[in-house]
């Protein structure tokens, strides 16, 4: 008869978000991710250059919708570098081009999004582009995560 060995938990999958100054898109993909990617992620967001602050306006928008990231850093991509990443992912056309190369990366996207931290305007206004970006973030990163599952359900004949 065989010795029946215990299951190893399946290693997390790694993904991290790249922003120029790691404060509103970016804060508010990693903390989308945590919320709908489930315990089988660890999930990260750096900046090029660290505002060294989440934008109160991100933490506020965000937790309207029941996730909190008020506890989340402003974080140097110098920390990531040789670091290994299932995903890594830009959300600024200006961190696709000025943050250095992970060679650890498996798989690199580009996913645009509008500054919202950069809008002018009344309070009013901008937390009306603080709250759109956070929609647009949450939808990206659920058909993300509804393709990836299809495409496993698909391979695996169910």
């Amino acid at each position: 008869m065989k010795s029946q060995q215990p299951k190893r938990a399946a290693a997390k999958r790694r993904v991290l978000f790249l922003c120029t100054g790691n404060s509103a898109r970016s804060q508010m993909t990693e903390g989308w991710w945590r919320e709908l990617g489930g315990d089988e992620w660890e999930v990260y967001s750096a900046g090029s250059q660290p505002a060294g602050f989440v934008h109160p306006m991100a933490v506020t928008v965000i937790r309207e919708s029941g996730v909190d990231i008020s506890a989340q850093e402003s974080k140097q991509v110098d920390q990531f570098i040789d670091q290994p990443f299932d995903l890594v992912v830009t959300v600024c056309d200006n961190a696709r081009e000025s943050c250095p190369t992970l060679p650890g990366a498996k798989i690199v996207e580009h996913w645009p999004f509008y500054d919202p931290a950069s809008a002018t305007g009344s309070e009013e206004e901008e937390m009306g582009r603080f709250r759109r970006a956070r929609d647009q973030i949450r939808d990206r990163i659920d058909s993300f995560l509804h393709r990836r599952t299809d495409r496993t359900a698909t391979s695996d004949g169910s």
